[in-house]
């Protein structure tokens, strides 16, 4: 890959943003776990190596299993998930593919019904902030750490 722009180094300010957000997300009381698993997925949906990367290490420093995660690309196919994470995983898939389905009803009610308002709204607050930070990382080719 060639080399891009490195957001950061030219001008810090424009993450503090996202940060902010990242910052609200974590303050809400939201299962970090799960948050990771957001992450996580809609990385694997956008193909950020990046964040991919990430926050799987992230995830296994909280005790997420290594087989979850190999696994998260077919979780309709697998057990390994509650029912709330299926939820959540199919909101977060409609959101980051926003353009084909426009989050059908049935998707965000699922997710409603397992989410209490304040959780509903950070995970679609931390949907929002991963495929931004997807964004980044692929426009600007961010090396792995």
């Amino acid at each position: 890959m060639s080399e891009r722009i490195n957001v950061y180094k030219t001008d810090p300010k424009a993450y503090e943003p996202l940060v902010a957000l990242e910052k609200y997300v974590a303050g809400t009381g939201l299962d970090m776990k799960l948050y990771h698993l957001i992450k996580m997925r809609a990385s694997q949906m956008n193909g950020c190596h990046y964040c991919i990367n990430m926050h799987s290490r992230d995830a296994m420093k909280l005790g997420e299993t290594a087989q979850r995660l190999f696994l998260l690309d077919a979780w309709r196919e697998t057990a390994l998930y509650t029912e709330k994470e299926r939820a959540v995983l199919a909101l977060t898939e409609a959101m980051t593919a926003i353009a084909g389905t426009h989050v059908p009803d049935d998707v965000y009610n699922e997710a409603a019904k397992y989410l209490t308002e304040k959780e509903l709204v950070a995970v679609i607050m931390g949907i929002c902030a991963i495929n931004s930070w997807n964004r980044i990382a692929i426009a600007t080719h961010t090396p792995l750490d």
